[in-house]
């Protein structure tokens, strides 16, 4: 069986797993990464993909598929930023290729988990898919006409950096009032800390999960007080899903995808979040009285997809 070898490259770990065409990973390693030094990561990623090989000599590895957290150039082969990587201007596919015997190809991994969903997740079937990755900040990728759509210098899909309020919450990029900064991981925490401010009462669960102290709520406490169905906690989750919503409506009217696909760790509340979005998105969208909505789906793939996706964007 033809395999092909993907790697996610994120700030504290690298995963670099065997898979199939069909989008099945048969093995995986994983490595701390090392920031700010691209021969040690290069080094790291050669040593793990020697040893799937090794390990199956008996398949035909065709390639190597790189996702990595940052700006990746046109030619997927250059991380142009990888703030959180610690690199710039890294030419890391030929940094890889001295180290390995395989084609290789790099990707940003929002682009890699999102093909891996479009190809065998939530929007196989759909040749016209946005995908939205909540995490500690908003990624995404788009696909259109069944293409993974890069840009002209290849940074396409940063919609967590578009600005929902003119002169609002300071990012991390440097602007102000980017959509990561109402509608993220971070931002769903800053919602539960608010409320225990403002509120204490309401916020009593999500403080007592969080060992007694405020401070220490992050997402896991508010997803679970949510799900014991906590009206402080599903207050929370309502705030974040509505700037999500009208978030999707405002790409609705540039992209007109058939399918939103949300992914990242905020989106394991499923129903919970995936609830206020859908009713934040129908109300918000233009058009809504006579167009088509786009469907807004939970990403299937979890951790995986972006092994998946950088393996199977290898073998194209």
């Amino acid at each position: 069986m033809r395999m092909t070898i993907g790697v996610d490259i994120g700030g504290t770990k690298v995963a670099v797993g065997l898979a199939d065409s069909e989008g099945r990973i048969h093995d995986v390693v994983k490595h701390p990464t090392p920031y700010g030094d691209g021969e040690a990561l290069a080094d790291v990623v050669g040593e793990a993909v020697r040893e799937l090989c090794d390990k199956h000599a008996d398949g035909v590895i065709a390639a190597v598929g790189v996702g990595t957290a940052g700006f990746v150039d046109a030619d997927r082969a250059t991380i142009v930023l990888g703030a959180n990587l610690g690199l710039a201007e890294e030419p890391f596919k030929e940094r890889l290729r001295r180290r390995v015997d395989l084609p290789v190809v790099v990707e940003n991994d929002a682009n890699a988990a999102a093909w891996a969903e479009v190809r065998f997740g939530a929007g196989r079937g759909s040749e016209h898919v946005v995908c939205v990755t909540l995490g500690t900040g908003v990624g995404g990728a788009v696909v259109m006409n069944g293409e993974l759509q890069r840009g002209r210098y290849g940074v396409a899909g940063e919609v967590g950096h578009y600005r929902v309020v003119p002169f609002g919450r300071r990012c991390g990029c440097g602007n102000h009032g980017c959509w990561e900064q109402y509608a993220s991981g971070r931002a769903l925490v800053g919602e539960a800390l608010d409320l225990a401010r403002a509120e204490p009462k309401r916020a009593e669960r999500m403080v007592e999960l969080a060992g007694g102290t405020a401070e220490d709520i992050q997402g896991r406490e508010i997803t679970r007080a949510a799900e014991e169905g906590d009206e402080g906690a599903l207050a929370c989750f309502h705030a974040v899903g509505e700037w999500v919503g009208l978030g999707l409506a405002d790409l609705a009217a540039i992209l007109d995808p058939e399918v939103f696909v949300i992914g990242g760790g905020v989106s394991d509340a499923g129903d919970i979040l995936l609830g206020p979005v859908r009713d934040s998105f129908a109300r918000h969208v233009t058009g809504r009285a006579t167009r088509r909505l786009a469907e807004v789906r939970i990403a299937e793939l979890g951790s995986q997809a972006g092994i998946v996706g950088a393996a199977d964007l290898a073998l194209r």
